[in-house]
Order: C-alpha cells, then sequence, then structure tokens
C-alpha cells in the first residue's frame, strides 16, 4: 500500500523551491498560480470536509480535479479561458509532483491527461483614432489628478503596454532624450524599450516636472505617492470613458479597458503599414502567431485586399452538356 503523501509539504515546496528558487517566475505568475491553490483547497474544504493542510495526494485524484474546473465554469461563472489558466497551474504542480513522488505516478498521469477545453476565439477589440483622442481629451488637466490620468492614458494607447507594464513603470524608466522610449519588464521577465512619439514625449515632459508626492518612485502614482493598483487604472480609465461619450457616442457600445489600449496600440501600427513581427517586438509578444490576430479584426486591410483581385466576368448561362453517350441520355430522360 502506498504511503499517504501530505499535500501541504508538496505545495510549500512547490513554491519555494520550484517557481521561486529553480524557474525564478515573475510575481504575476505566483500570484495566479496561488490563486489557482486557493480555490481549490477552498473547493476541497467543502467537498470532502478536510482542512487544506490535511489533504493527501489521494484526495486530489482526476475526478476530483475534474469536479473543481467544472464548479469555477458553473457556480463562479468563470470563462473557459480561466478555467484552462487553473488547469495549467495544476498541471506545474503534478509535474512537479511526478518527480516527488514517483510512487504516486498513476494518479499523476491520470491528472495530466485532463485536456484544456476549446473556446471560441473572438476578434480583438480595439478604439478608433476618434475614440482614442475622445478618451484623452476626457480628464481634466487643470488638476494634478487630470494631468496624471491624461499622461498614463496616452502612453498607454502610443506605447500599448500591458496593465501591469504600465503600473509597473518607475520615473527612471523614462529617457527623454535623443531616441525617447520607456523601458520596462514584461511576460518572462523580458525588458523591452519601446519608443515614444513627439506628444508622448513632451506629455512626460511636463508630468516629470510635477512635485513628487511623497518621495514616489513610481511614474505614476496615487494621491498617497503609492503604486496605482490594477483596479485603480481600470476605474479612472472607465471614468473618463464615460465622459467622453458625450464628444464620442460610438464608445457606449464599447467595454473598454486597459487592454484595449494595447489592442489599440498595436492596431493603429498596423494601419501604419508596419510589419507584424515589429508589432511582436514592440508588445513582447512571444510569437508572431499572437499578432495575427490583428490581422484578423482589421477589416480595412482584408478590403484593400478584396480590391485587388479581379472581379468575376459574368458570362452567358449555359446548360450543362454531359460528354459521355449514356450521361447524355439519362439527362435526356
Amino acid at each position: 500500500m502506498k504511503p499517504a503523501c501530505n499535500v501541504a509539504t508538496l505545495i510549500e515546496r512547490y513554491f519555494t523551491e520550484r517557481l521561486i528558487r529553480q524557474r525564478n517566475v515573475s510575481a504575476n505568475t505566483i500570484a495566479s498560480y496561488r490563486d489557482t491553490f486557493r480555490l481549490l483547497f477552498m473547493f476541497a474544504q467543502v467537498q470532502l470536509r478536510k482542512s487544506p493542510s490535511a489533504l493527501t495526494l489521494a484526495d486530489l485524484d482526476a475526478p476530483f480535479i475534474g469536479a473543481f474546473l467544472t464548479d469555477i465554469e458553473v457556480k463562479r461563472g468563470a470563462s473557459v479561458k480561466t478555467r484552462n489558466l487553473r488547469l495549467t497551474a495544476i498541471r506545474s504542480f503534478f509535474r512537479f509532483v511526478s518527480f516527488e513522488e514517483p510512487a504516486h505516478s498513476a494518479l499523476i498521469q491520470r491528472v495530466l491527461a485532463i485536456p484544456s477545453k476549446r473556446y471560441d476565439k473572438r476578434q480583438v477589440h480595439f478604439l478608433t483614432r476618434p475614440e482614442i483622442e475622445a478618451v484623452l481629451a476626457a480628464p481634466d488637466r487643470t488638476t494634478w489628478l487630470g494631468r496624471r490620468d491624461h499622461t498614463l492614458l496616452l502612453v498607454a494607447a502610443q506605447t500599448g503596454l500591458r496593465l501591469s507594464e504600465l503600473t509597473g513603470l518607475n520615473r527612471d524608466a523614462v529617457h527623454l532624450g535623443s531616441g525617447a522610449h520607456v523601458r520596462c519588464v514584461g511576460k518572462g521577465q523580458k525588458e523591452r524599450t519601446t519608443p515614444l512619439t513627439t506628444l508622448a514625449r513632451s506629455a512626460l515632459q511636463a508630468w516629470l516636472k510635477e512635485p513628487l508626492r511623497k518621495g514616489a518612485t513610481a511614474l505614476f502614482p496615487n494621491v498617497h505617492g503609492a503604486r496605482l493598483s490594477a483596479d485603480s487604472v481600470q476605474s479612472l480609465l472607465g471614468k473618463h470613458v464615460r465622459v467622453a461619450h458625450k464628444s464620442c457616442p460610438s464608445l457606449k457600445a464599447k467595454s473598454v479597458s486597459p487592454h484595449v489600449l494595447s489592442h489599440s496600440a498595436a492596431m493603429e501600427l498596423l494601419q501604419a503599414g508596419v510589419d507584424c513581427s515589429v508589432i511582436a517586438l514592440w508588445l513582447g509578444h512571444e510569437s508572431v502567431e499572437t499578432t495575427q490576430t490583428y490581422l484578423h479584426a482589421h477589416l480595412a486591410l482584408k478590403e484593400a485586399a478584396l480590391a485587388k483581385l479581379k472581379p468575376y466576368e459574368r458570362g452567358k448561362r449555359t446548360r450543362f452538356q454531359p460528354n459521355d453517350r449514356l450521361l447524355a441520355f439519362l439527362e435526356a430522360l
């Protein structure tokens, strides 16, 4: 009989040794995986009536993991994409366990065999140039908060930085000399530099002259000098989009998030004729295939391609003529 294997010990080693020490993953990955196992253990507490510290590996078999994934979809209303993200974290843990506890290989392989779900890949949403300009004009630039919000939104719309990259920017990450750019650390802890337009450069130049809030190092701090949270950025963006509705009614039909601003930056580059491989480098995409999604969403490019096709010539309709005696006989019946 296999000895019971305590999950708590394995989880601690997985986070401290595998993720932090060996793989040196980002804080965002740690937070995402932590949330997955927190939800899993809360589910186990209700279903198995066991405290998380008392769970054994045998408790986390494939049927139980499957039930957990179904629960977060049905009861918590999570999307298929989120469900697959939770499964990725669980698979990563069980791959670690396969080396730590080979005696449980049968259970581990059954969990690893749980497939990801397919889902509809919708076209990316983005803002047009008039919509971007309406959002940028919304903040009241006579106030400190308005100037901060305007500069933040302008940098987001022009650079295409992810939300975590935007909030993680420090004042010393901005270079305004020759070849003005911002430097950030993106996914996979890859550092990249993104050039700035003349307008963004001027806005940042003015913003960096603003008095520091309690010695803040963040480029876009809150009123207390601390770094803005993701929720704060989403909130301020929503506020300014609602103001922009008055001058740009088309925004009412769109759900605008910081991610949509990133998509909008990519679409602006695509409309300017920039190659997808360059856009992938600009946005920090691992693969050019990720950037190809913008091509699917760009109707004007498809229309331009269609215009290059030679139209079909209208010919006179002719009756089908069989070329075989037997077929001719059957056609004549």
